[in-house]
């Protein structure tokens, strides 16, 4: 018979898997309690969650959804789930891993919008920063070729000879 702690758990860890299409297993062990208690106060501040249960709960919940992560869950294991910015939860956890001489924690695999992906692409997720500020970017990106555009049609304005629209609405008017 199961343990009723462990059937607990189990349920607990599969409600907050419930819509989660991006997260990452991470090996977290060598973080002292301190470190640990900031890297959740991090990824909370990211829209995210760390949950640390034993690997076999974690596989059990993980294969209710279809997911196959037995062989990423070797050793201490701990799931970070992305609720809202997949690349700022993978940044908060690569600059933690920098932070430390052990690199810890340290990427085991993870899903990023319901694909399994590897270390090296979340990795590069997250060199990519935060999804606001990616936002901004691209905002600002569209908004410089926008105000191109505008000067490229005042040119050619200019060019057949036409003025200001409303001046020229104005003047015929007075015609």
């Amino acid at each position: 018979m199961a343990n009723e702690r462990n059937l607990q758990n189990l349920s607990s860890l599969r409600t907050s898997l419930t819509g989660v299409e991006t997260f990452y297993v991470v090996d977290y062990q060598g973080l002292t309690a301190g470190q640990l208690s900031k890297l959740r106060q991090d990824i909370r501040e990211k829209g995210g969650q760390l949950i640390v249960a034993k690997n076999t709960l974690i596989h059990l919940a993980l294969q209710d959804g279809g997911r196959d992560f037995g062989d990423a869950l070797k050793g201490p294991s701990a799931l970070v789930l992305a609720h809202e910015d997949p690349a700022g939860v993978a940044k908060t956890l690569s600059d933690a891993a920098k932070g430390n001489d052990k690199g810890i924690p340290a990427m085991k695999g993870g899903l990023v919008e319901g694909n399994r992906v590897d270390v090296k692409v979340i990795e590069r997720l997250a060199s990519l920063g935060s999804k606001q500020s990616l936002q901004g970017e691209f905002v600002g990106v569209l908004s410089a070729h926008l105000s191109t555009f505008v000067g490229i049609l005042e040119a050619y304005q200019a060019k057949l000879g036409g003025g200001d629209a409303a001046e020229t609405a104005s003047a015929e008017a007075q015609a």
